[in-house]
């Protein structure tokens, strides 16, 4: 599959992130470096870290050995919840590109607000996001699990909205109120565990729109995801499942499936990670 068949999002920055990308969370090291290129061999051109993975290296040999061009690779990684302190975030954030094995990122992303650390002050980590942006280092910054309320403070504080904010969403957690700011406000929507960590797939719903359109579950899931306009990331070191879940982009759902799965909806019942408010691991 040619990575030009894929479509792409124009982000604000002016860049073009691809919908469709290779997430390596909870990847081990030693699956990474195989799975990182048969995603790519694929026509995959979008990869997605963290430096909470702790696989950034294994993702920058990958990408090294691959022989493709790294100006045609969208790379994402994101910063640790222990490297918020704007000295930490520039010195992790140097060691990212070290492992990484490049001199720049395409999107480097706040992992998690964690509003009951570090006094709350995620708003002088954005600051520290943005020196990266101005020099370069990274040509988009962005944020991951903030809600409305992190936003409109970032926003309020620095007038700099960011380009992104990668979040929970799944049929069983549309995430619609959150995807409607990110709208009003030109923030690309990205979906993280789009299948639910797998739950929503044996949902009657999902599986009978799967035997009527000739698809599995999962497939229909993410197409569920790509025609909302969300970016996906889903994660496998299966390669059988890594081109089941990359072959989306020749059918569409019917309007009942659309129905169907935008019925599934939970509201928070249907979260299945961490709340933002709440979550304070480092």
């Amino acid at each position: 599959m040619s990575a030009l068949s894929i479509p792409s999002v124009e982000l604000s920055t002016g860049y073009q992130i691809p919908q469709f990308g290779f997430g390596t969370y909870k990847i081990a090291p030693e699956d990474c470096v195989d799975a990182v290129k048969y995603a790519l061999d694929l026509g995959i051109r979008h990869i997605d870290t963290a430096q909470m993975y702790h696989n950034e290296a294994e993702v920058g040999r990958a990408i090294e050995e691959s022989g493709i061009d790294r100006d045609e690779i969208f790379l994402t990684t994101k910063l640790n919840n222990d490297k918020h302190l704007p000295e930490d975030a520039r010195k992790s954030f140097q060691q990212s590109l070290e492992d990484l094995r490049t001199d720049y990122v395409d999107l480097f992303l706040i992992h998690w607000p964690l509003p009951t650390l570090y006094g709350g002050d995620f708003v002088q980590t954005w600051r520290t996001l943005l020196e990266f942006q101005f020099d370069k280092t990274a040509r988009t910054v962005g944020v991951s699990n903030f809600q409305i309320n992190h936003l409109e403070r970032l926003i309020a504080e620095t007038g700099v909205t960011p380009a992104v904010n990668q979040v929970e969403i799944h049929p069983q957690f549309a995430n619609n109120e959150l995807r409607a700011f990110h709208s009003k406000h030109q923030i690309v929507t990205e979906a993280w565990s789009p299948l639910a960590r797998g739950n929503v797939l044996g949902e009657e719903k999902v599986v009978a729109a799967a035997s009527r359109l000739g698809k599995t579950p999962a497939q229909v899931v993410l197409r569920w995801g790509i025609e909302r306009g969300d970016v996906l990331f889903p994660k496998s070191v299966h390669p059988d499942r890594i081109k089941e879940n990359l072959d989306i982009f020749d059918f569409q759902l019917d309007e009942q499936a659309k129905a169907d799965l935008d019925s599934l909806d939970k509201g928070e019942a249907g979260r299945s990670g961490s709340h933002p408010d709440t979550m304070d691991r480092l």
